[in-house]
């Protein structure tokens, strides 16, 4: 089995780091004290194919796979988080539920200016009342002259302001349990579809982050993504993309918090000489550099049999559960090589750290995680 990634590949990795170096680091501490969203970046991320990664030229889109794809997350990662989920929220839950469950028409219509990078996406799944237990939808479609009125609300959205396109899902026959729940592709301009609240995070400040609320709002039944009461199973086979998606960031912002850990080290003297040379601290940078191998592979592997076309519900879920916790201790660990400084905001391992944490929470808790895999491995036995 090979590791290396193609010479193509590396070159989509460097391209992808020198810009996020160039265009993103400089502005990564005014961006997350504003809570700014960079909408500026969403031209320059379109011009690289970075708002349409996964999907086909004749969609629009740049026509990569999911090892090209968990690369960029990952080198977008190393330097904002924030970034990094913006990405892949456009990319792996809105576009990508348009591409996989969509028909040719509202792929014309909805994908291809998304993968232009045209159009901006949003994905709806949680409520206030349905979190891990996503079948706890209350959100609800009634039909309606040829269409369908939705009255609800969406919880922890991203990009629920900045977004012109959103996939959502509402229950259209309550009876039914989650096989009576449905998707649709609602367009910004809707009547009766508003942007609320937007959350004051402790960390992905520059990713926004809001509620969305349907009151009377009619979506035309051609909007609806696939049979009627396939919306939660649909939104399952999403999910496993997009943990392959954050199991990539949490990698970037290890490795992140790592570089950000040696270089200090190196730097930092106590003693006579750098912390670098302390036993401690030799053992420290050892157990992050390792457990970021591990998590590199272990989401590499699942982004290639999503390539393959292999199920990859428990890979994915495993990739999601030790990358992200990975990213938390390392940051961690980080934050301790770095001591006092570290709690300080002129350095960023403190960044790194607040942002890895929602990276064990979003697309599935590292619970519903070990949840997914014990599951799979019971049946396989």
């Amino acid at each position: 089995m090979n590791f290396e990634l193609t010479e193509e590949q590396q070159q989509i990795k460097f391209s992808v780091r020198e810009f996020a170096e160039s265009e993103i680091r400089p502005h990564v501490m005014e961006w997350d004290e504003a809570q700014h969203f960079p909408v500026e970046l969403r031209p320059k991320l379109a011009e690289l194919g970075l708002l349409g990664i996964l999907f086909p030229e004749e969609y629009g889109g740049a026509g990569m796979g999911y090892v090209e794809y968990a690369t960029i997350i990952e080198e977008l990662g190393r330097v904002c988080g924030s970034v990094g989920l913006s990405v892949a929220a456009h990319n792996s839950l809105c576009s990508n539920h348009i591409y996989t469950f969509g028909s040719e028409d509202q792929k014309q219509k909805y994908l291809v200016p998304l993968a232009k990078g045209e159009s901006f996406g949003a994905w709806g799944l949680t409520e206030s009342q349905a979190g891990s237990d996503a079948s706890g939808t209350r959100t609800n479609a009634i039909r309606s002259n040829g269409g369908w009125k939705v009255n609800g609300s969406k919880n922890f959205i991203t990009h629920a302001i900045a977004c012109e396109t959103l996939v959502a899902v509402a229950v259209t026959d309550k009876e039914k349990g989650n096989r009576g729940i449905s998707a649709f592709i609602f367009d910004k301009s809707m009547e009766g579809f508003r942007s609320d609240k937007k959350e004051n995070k402790v960390g992905m400040r520059a990713s926004e982050t809001a509620s969305v609320v349907f009151e009377d709002c009619y979506v035309p039944d051609e909007n609806r993504l696939g049979n009627e009461g396939e919306g939660f199973l649909q939104a399952m086979k999403v999910l496993d993309g997009g943990r392959i998606s954050i199991a990539a960031l949490s990698v970037g912002i290890a490795q992140g918090a790592y570089e950000a850990a040696v270089k200090y080290a190196k730097e930092r003297q106590q003693f006579g000489k750098p912390i670098a040379e302390f036993q401690a601290i030799q053992f420290k940078l050892a157990d992050m550099a390792t457990q970021i191998e591990c998590s590199r592979l272990l989401t590499q592997q699942a982004a290639a049999m999503k390539d393959a076309g292999k199920p990859v519900t428990q890979k994915s879920a495993m990739a999601k559960l030790y990358a992200s916790e990975t990213a938390v201790r390392v940051s961690e660990e980080s934050v301790q090589i770095h001591g006092g400084y570290g709690y300080t905001k002129d350095y960023p391992a403190e960044k790194y750290w607040r942002d890895s944490k929602l990276c064990t929470i979003g697309e599935g808790t590292s619970e519903i995680q070990r949840m997914v895999i014990a599951k799979h491995l019971l049946k396989s036995m």
